[in-house]
């Protein structure tokens, strides 16, 4: 008798741990953070693949160090920008908006709007054609949502892009996809670089006002790296070996100034919405001194063809690095999987160098404390 009441007793144990945990489980899911991105190939996870267009990452060797080591759209030998942060808060990577995996369960993950080639400007990549132009990216957003409404009603969804976690990546394309693209481009006649830039940081509070009246109210806002100091602009530009200036100059504009807005427009909400990440900061670290991070270069592509291998597309018939974590840069273009670790941990972890007013691991407690 004593037996079989003991062995009741600790199967009643077991059963409320077993309750205790999955309500536990439940606890996490209904609590997990959706992430949201916008932006260019710097963080497009694939939406391009279902466009038609050549601003696509769709063909080897991209993908060459992803989990399944093949081309998924992503613009890197392997994880972007996106998919380490989703790594770095415990979320799964959230899927392309035109995914058709992105149904039912997923899309409470959130999802990625980038598309690879737009800019602030709508004529910004018109080269590469059909591409989501940042406009269409916002407009998404709100189907998205009411999808997301039909799931769970309005106020849940509501609160779930309000808690959400946002990034968004914009600008590098308006100066090296439009600008600069020729020379006498149409902008560059029209404006001088300064008038330029001033009018980039016009449209681009725009946007991010934008993005808030849809529900965003934690927003990652990266500037540009180091233009001038890529691969890609080092190798049609550049006469020395080091870092084009007029790139250089328009970095060096632009990104002091969209940290001013920024603060200008979190003043106007009353609130640290919108958060700075200076990638110029966190590129120039390895592009100074690549040995302290690792790598041989930062100034030749491990993927690509001509001077720097910074010249065309990266594809199955261009030079490829054997190691590619000894590369600061992928393609002519976009950082190295390595890399992009780098700047997630600055992101993550960084002082107020990098991050402005806070960074991401701060916001991740305060937010926390104040559920």
């Amino acid at each position: 008798m004593a037996a079989s009441s003991y062995s009741s007793s600790f199967s009643c144990l077991w059963l409320l741990l077993a309750l205790a945990l999955a309500a536990d489980g439940v606890f996490r899911q209904a609590e997990a953070r959706a992430f949201f991105v916008f932006g260019d190939s710097l963080v497009d996870s694939g939406n391009n693949n279902y466009l038609a267009t050549t601003a696509r990452a769709d063909s080897p060797p991209y993908g060459i160090d992803y989990p399944t080591h093949r081309p998924t759209g992503r613009f890197s030998n392997g994880l972007n920008i996106p998919d380490i942060i989703s790594q770095s808060i415990g979320s799964e990577p959230t899927l392309p908006y035109l995914s058709p995996e992105l149904t039912g369960q997923k899309l409470l993950v959130g999802a990625n709007f980038a598309s690879a080639g737009i800019g602030i400007l709508n004529d910004t990549g018109v080269q590469f054609v059909n591409i989501i132009r940042i406009s269409q990216q916002l407009a998404y957003f709100q189907q998205y949502q009411e999808r997301v409404s039909r799931m769970i009603g309005r106020e849940q969804t509501t609160k779930m892009v309000n808690q959400a976690l946002v990034l968004i990546t914009l600008g590098g394309n308006d100066f090296v996809n439009n600008y600069f693209l020729v020379p006498y481009s149409a902008r560059s006649r029209q404006y001088a670089l300064p008038d330029y830039v001033k009018y980039l940081i016009t449209e681009y509070r725009k946007i991010l006002q934008r993005l808030y009246d849809l529900g965003a109210r934690r927003v990652l806002v990266t500037g540009t790296g180091p233009l001038g100091c890529v691969p890609a602009e080092l190798g049609m530009r550049s006469r020395d070996g080091n870092c084009v200036p007029e790139l250089q100059q328009a970095a060096g504009l632009f990104n002091p100034q969209l940290i001013q807005m920024i603060n200008s427009l979190n003043q106007k909400l009353g609130s640290h919405i919108f958060i700075a990440a200076n990638a110029q900061e966190m590129h120039n670290d390895f592009i100074r001194d690549p040995a302290a991070y690792g790598f041989v270069t930062s100034k030749i592509a491990c993927c690509g063809q001509g001077p720097n291998n910074g010249i065309g597309l990266c594809t199955v018939v261009s030079n490829l690095c054997p190691n590619r974590d000894l590369y600061a840069f992928w393609d002519p273009f976009h950082p190295s999987e390595k890399a992009n670790k780098i700047i997630v941990q600055q992101i993550m972890t960084g002082s107020t160098k990098y991050m402005s007013p806070m960074n991401l691991s701060t916001i991740m407690a305060l937010d926390s404390s104040m559920a």
